[in-house]
């Protein structure tokens, strides 16, 4: 049953020759392309639940009406049967093309969707897999209204088959969406740990490695990302395939060390330390992970620290040592030692008996 969303958008059918927005068009090609594939015991709910689930991916991201009358359902199953495309040497034309296939490969949605994209979104895997295998690497890479690729969708929806099969047509792993995102990226954030495992599987080095590198439009590496997500399987993936531990994100200066303090995740600042992280790395403010810790009052973080020899006579831009913000905490205080008279965290004078 339609919702009142789609009923808003439906297309008049008399209007420019095109049909029903796209979810309507996505019915009228499964359909089609169940001629193509065994049917798996699909009910009238299952339906209703699989064309729900995408209003529910974002609100700011809705299937519309094809952009060219151009490719016609009824055409679908007998293109994708009897035509297959491969990228042409030097092609700079679509001279080696059918008309069929021109209009295949060159239709999209009012969304800048291709029907790649409407296929992952609509979680048909296997019609994914026909696609991928009839398109050339740069209808592949082709990116949507809110520039997201192929992969860019088929790593939100968790579908690391696809993502496997997008990259080993050596779909583009560097491209961005609208936040700065790369796949990769993007998988980090969404905790998409099979995803991601697939693209460090299937990338050269020097390119994963590259892209470990890229910082989104809010300035965090992939390594941020996963660190914020406290995702300790992903971290440890992003360290093996060469992540850069040290690196600092784009706005504040903080390392992956800095976040894992701010979040209280003792067992991630041990595992950090223990792969190399910098204990005394600087924030564009001068502050150290001891600060951080010491500041927000977590004893144990503290001692983590103190006992991977941070350095606590560091001073921040505010002239400020860690032990100076220790605000009288007892347990804090505990852990510096004692051996000399400080004020403001500065020795002054050797205490003897």
């Amino acid at each position: 049953m339609a919702n009142n969303d789609y009923e808003k958008r439906k297309v008049d059918p008399s209007e420019d020759g095109q049909i029903d927005s796209g979810l309507d068009s996505y019915r009228s090609l499964n359909k089609d392309y169940q001629g193509m594939k065994p049917t798996q015991g699909s009910n009238t709910e299952d339906n209703e639940l699989n064309n729900d689930k995408l209003d529910n991916l974002s609100g700011d991201r809705l299937d519309s009406a094809y952009g060219s009358s151009s490719l016609s359902v009824a055409s679908l199953s007998e293109i994708i049967q009897n035509c297959s495309i491969s990228e042409q040497p030097a092609a700079e034309s679509t001279e080696f093309y059918s008309e069929q296939e021109v209009n295949l490969l060159t239709s999209v949605t009012e969304d800048g969707d291709t029907i790649l994209h409407l296929a992952i979104i609509h979680e048909e895997e296997e019609f994914a897999h026909h696609l991928i295998e009839l398109f050339p690497k740069d209808v592949l890479d082709i990116q949507n209204n809110l520039y997201q690729t192929a992969l860019h969708l088929a790593t939100y929806l968790n579908c690391p088959p696809v993502v496997r099969g997008l990259l080993q047509k050596q779909a583009s792993l560097d491209l961005q969406d609208q936040e700065g995102n790369t796949p990769l990226h993007l998988a980090c954030e969404r905790g998409r740990t099979d995803c991601a495992t697939e693209m460090s599987s299937h990338t050269p080095p020097r390119q994963l490695s590259d892209v470990m590198e890229m910082q989104n439009w809010g300035g965090q590496t992939c390594l941020h990302l996963a660190t914020q997500r406290r995702n300790h399987r992903m971290v440890k993936l992003l360290l093996k395939k060469g992540a850069k531990l040290n690196i600092q994100d784009g706005t504040s200066g903080k390392t992956a060390l800095h976040m894992a303090v701010e979040l209280h995740d003792v067992e991630l600042v041990k595992l950090l330390l223990n792969k190399g992280a910098n204990v005394d790395a600087a924030m564009f403010n001068g502050c150290t992970p001891l600060h951080l810790a010491v500041g927000r009052q977590n004893v144990d973080v503290t001692l983590v620290l103190c006992r991977s020899g941070a350095d606590q006579m560091l001073k921040n831009m505010e002239d400020e040592t860690a032990l100076d913000l220790a605000d009288g905490n007892d347990n804090i205080l505990a852990i510096f030692p004692f051996d000399d008279i400080q004020i403001s965290g500065r020795s002054i004078i050797e205490m003897k008996f």
